[in-house]
């Protein structure tokens, strides 16, 4: 990854002042996977809409719960069934009959991969149930440990490059005067960008859309670090 940095000092100074920027990226296994899922029902019966939601959730939920109690499923949530109404355009100009539109969200965690996909299809050759995607993540407790891992590794990397810049007009060993969160160094006061991990499974689509294929975790950490060299 390319990196800027600067060096500085007077004709006086026996010291010489370098600031960088280090950098550190890491890949990780997925440990836990967020499936979305909604219950929707559409017809110009308003109660019936409701209704037919209501009785698609049940099952769901009681699934649900059932996984939970094994350990397959982390956590889970539903939202309340909510009911909606429109007019579709039928041709230019003219709507259409009134459409009644009964919604229900759900999202469940997995930590078991094999029963999210038994779950995925089951449930998606089931009327009135949209799939509607997959977030793959680690979990709450190793992301920190993960961060915390790589935020070394790209301290490391600062001072590499600060030792190089050292070395690069024959001077000594550096030593650290300010390490910081990108953007804070000096007190700048601008807000630092937070670790991130990157996945491109958060899809949306139907089931058969769907790769239940795990992506790596990428978790990537910048600082910024002032050094002196003798």
């Amino acid at each position: 990854m390319d990196i800027t940095g600067w060096a500085c000092g007077t004709m006086g100074d026996m010291s010489l002042e370098i600031t960088v920027r280090g950098s550190a990226e890491q890949r990780f296994a997925a440990e836990r996977a967020t499936v979305t899922l909604a219950a929707a029902i559409e017809s110009t019966d308003k109660q019936q809409v409701y209704d037919e939601a209501v009785s698609v959730l049940e099952p769901l939920v009681m699934q649900l719960r059932e996984l939970s109690d094994r350990g397959t499923v982390s956590t889970w949530s539903s939202d309340q069934v909510r009911v909606y109404s429109h007019r579709p355009w039928i041709s230019e100009g003219v709507r259409g009959e009134l459409q009644h539109v009964a919604r229900v969200q759900v999202s469940a965690e997995f930590t078991d991969f094999e029963r999210l996909s038994g779950f995925v299809d089951y449930w998606a050759g089931k009327d009135g149930i949209e799939i509607g995607g997959i977030d793959w993540d680690v979990t709450s407790r190793n992301r920190r440990t993960y961060e915390s891992d790589v935020r070394k590794a790209a301290v490391d990397d600062a001072i590499s490059k600060a030792q190089a810049y050292a070395d690069a007009v024959r001077r000594g060993r550096v030593t650290a005067l300010q390490i910081a969160d990108p953007g804070m160094l000096n007190g700048s006061g601008e807000q630092p960008p937070i670790p991130f991990a990157m996945t491109s499974a958060d899809s949306a689509g139907t089931a058969s859309d769907l790769d239940l294929t795990p992506d790596e975790i990428v978790i990537h950490v910048e600082v910024d670090a002032h050094f002196a060299a003798d």
